[in-house]
């Protein structure tokens, strides 16, 4: 299939052009001219990958439930996120091993996202930064039950958050390291413990500013540690988590380490309710969702398009949050040799959007899995 006369995103930036696929991209940008869908008025966007999202479409990936997995998948790629990581929460060894070996005996639907690994956000928290991660399941950093978890899941753990204050966690953070990225998040490390965490093997930050410590110019902490390290550093950028001047500034201090997620729940593509969130009931009103009773945000309501969206619209460039949402997650779980970007040979993941950012078809694989005419 070839679309021409688009504006197509190839290394970082929009030209004019078109992209020839199969299965595979075998040609992409300006010099792809001849005949053709004709494309005009669109621009095409490699598929987003969210790296940081537990659930939507009234599912979880912690539910260890294969027709919620289903359904997860399908409405990832209706928006337009063709590759995501089904994230945990903390919860028991048992419940998670279910989770983890659901996960792994999935095949993706025809009209699905596919899994493109697994993100561990709990149990290696810290109390006093858990959020909505349940108290009673935390665990101190185990790296043998790291080890069993990802056996049960077939290998495919690409990313697991630890805080690296706790007992063990930095020899945790060492051994780790050697089988996935690790993630700093959940945290009360200081600077120096952070920097420590930094050297020893995490290369990522857990949705930063959200469950660490808040950047002070005496005590700079996770986030300084994070930008002087080189680390990546996810943000949500539903507008509620973060405020718009933080993303800009975020967006303009990491540049292409920074990472939009949608560190989603059940309730994402929900109408307002209440829900379950790791064994813990949480209330949507307005699309803010809150652990039930309080005001502690449980994250979020959106797809990852809606982050892109209204990151655009807090003033980061379309080139900068497209990045943010499909290459740069690609290279944290080490997938940004098939996934991530319109190159030759990759997998013709790509999405045609309208000029106001509305998704028009979304196709994984060469598939159309999505179209807004249809």
């Amino acid at each position: 299939m070839r679309f021409i006369n688009a504006s197509v995103f190839c290394d970082g930036e929009f030209v004019q052009g078109g992209i020839e696929f199969e299965e595979t991209i075998t040609a992409a940008g300006a010099n792809v001219t001849d005949e053709g869908i004709d494309a005009a008025g669109c621009m095409i966007i490699p598929g987003l990958v969210d790296i940081h999202t537990h659930a939507g479409a009234g599912a979880d990936a912690s539910d260890g439930d294969p027709d919620g997995m289903l359904a997860m998948s399908r409405y990832y790629a209706a928006g337009g996120v063709t590759s995501w990581c089904p994230t945990t929460m903390t919860l028991s060894e048992p419940v998670l091993t279910r989770a983890m070996q659901t996960i792994r005996a999935m095949e993706r639907p025809k009209d699905g996202a596919r899994i493109a690994g697994i993100n561990l956000e709990g149990p290696f928290l810290c109390y006093a930064k858990r959020g909505a991660q349940a108290a009673r399941d935390l665990h101190t950093p185990d790296i043998d039950m790291f080890y069993r978890l990802n056996e049960a899941s077939g290998g495919r753990v690409r990313l697991v958050t630890v805080a690296p204050e706790e007992p063990g966690a930095m020899e945790f953070i060492s051994e780790a390291s050697r089988v996935c990225t690790v993630s700093v998040g959940h945290t009360t490390a200081d600077y120096a413990t952070a920097m420590a965490a930094f050297a020893a093997g995490a290369s990522h930050t857990t949705h930063l500013y959200n469950g660490m410590p808040p950047l002070h110019h005496r005590e700079p902490g996770v986030i300084a540690a994070a930008y002087d390290s080189g680390a990546t550093a996810e943000l949500i950028t539903d507008g509620l988590h973060i405020h718009p001047a933080v993303i800009r500034l975020t967006q303009q201090l990491f540049g292409e380490r920074l990472i939009l997620i949608s560190d989603s729940l059940r309730c994402a593509g929900m109408p307002d309710g209440d829900y379950m969130l790791g064994g813990q009931p949480i209330t949507m009103k307005n699309g803010r969702a809150v652990l039930s009773g309080t005001d502690t945000l449980a994250g979020s309501s959106i797809h990852l398009m809606d982050g892109l969206r209204r990151a655009v619209s807090f003033g980061v460039s379309l080139e900068a949050a497209v990045t943010a949402a499909t290459l740069a997650p690609a290279r944290v779980i080490g997938r940004d040799d098939d996934i991530g970007s319109l190159e030759e040979g990759k997998w013709a993941d790509l999405i045609l959007l309208d000029e106001d950012l509305s998704v028009r078809a979304v196709y994984i694989n060469g598939k159309e899995v999505h179209n807004a005419d249809s």
